[in-house]
């Protein structure tokens, strides 16, 4: 999986400026108990380049980025240390061109249609918009994205749990970095638990349907018509099935799960397997359905719980 789409299937970036390189280790061991196996460490302090060498040893499956990155020493001492990724705060074509050269992706700060237009000349095709809220916030950034159609962000400064999800509904987003699970004198289980809740407001999972299994139209007619009849529920033909509005829907042919399915929605179904996997659970590939641009908006998990199939739907 290459860096970008890793990424955006994780979500969202962690950016930490630490003291020394063990509070870096034990920082992103919190994260990643919490589920993100990413973390951005500044050049903030000297700490950096030993905090990324060090969680990069012990921590192989942590996504590590260099961050506020100034000058092209930074860079070397960076990717030697084993940053996977480089942040600026600005765009310097110098930086931008030298980290091209290297091969490590680069995601410089802008925060106009100039600092775009000049990312977009270098051959960028994703940067960071920072800082985001204070440079006039999504309505801003989609304002400013408009005649750059082929552009992704990492919206970073002043993103926190409660506008995660404002932010990562706009296509253009490829994920969104913040401080906010990482600054402060925050314990382990501060970190993890707000690594975690961070996740659960991304992923906003809740429930869809219930699915019932008739074998015949016939009969998925009737079962439908009752709910719908007794409970003044909408009666909605759909292809496969007939919904008696929004909680219930009936199978004309059977389907998955011994006694049925239900099924989740979420706000994105590729970042929630992406998520879900790493937390050791299976999915059906043969289940999924896609989109015009090759992602997965539907899901089936492998098995049956409590001999229901279930299912996740993009919301």
């Amino acid at each position: 999986m290459d860096i970008y789409k890793k990424i955006k299937n994780i979500g969202i970036i962690p950016i930490a400026t630490v003291k020394d390189a063990d509070s870096a280790l034990s920082l992103s061991e919190a994260l990643s108990e919490g589920g993100l196996a990413c973390a951005e460490f500044t050049f903030r302090t000297e700490a950096a380049e030993a905090a990324i060498r060090l969680v990069s040893e012990k921590l192989p499956n942590m996504l590590v980025g260099a961050g506020t990155v100034l000058i092209t020493d930074q860079v070397d001492r960076a990717i030697d240390a084993g940053a996977t990724f480089i942040v600026t705060p600005g765009i310097n074509p110098e930086i931008v061109e030298y980290c091209m050269s290297k091969d490590i992706p680069i995601f410089p700060g802008v925060a106009t249609a100039s600092d775009i237009d000049l990312a977009s000349r270098l051959g960028l095709s994703v940067v960071k918009f920072f800082p985001a809220e204070t440079s006039g916030g999504l309505a801003n950034l989609k304002a400013l994205s408009a005649p750059f159609p082929k552009m992704k962000f990492v919206p970073t400064g002043g993103i926190n749990t409660n506008n995660l999800n404002s932010y990562l509904t706009f296509d253009k987003i490829l994920a969104c970095g913040g401080s906010w699970m990482t600054s402060g004198n925050l314990s382990y289980d501060e970190i993890k638990n707000s690594a975690k809740k961070a996740i659960d407001t991304m992923l906003n999972f809740s429930f869809a349907h219930v699915g019932i299994n008739e074998e015949t139209e016939e009969a998925a007619h009737n079962t439908t018509s009752f709910f719908c009849d007794a409970f003044s529920l909408e009666y909605i033909m759909k292809v496969p099935s007939i919904f008696a509005g929004v909680p219930i829907e009936v199978m004309k042919n059977g389907g998955k799960g011994k006694s049925g399915h239900l099924g989740f929605y979420t706000n994105n179904v590729e970042r929630a397997i992406y998520h879900l996997e790493a937390r050791g659970y299976k999915f059906d590939a043969n289940t999924a359905r896609i989109d015009e641009n090759n992602n997965r908006t539907f899901i089936y998990f492998e098995g049956e719980f409590g001999g229901f199939a279930v299912h996740l739907v993009e919301r």
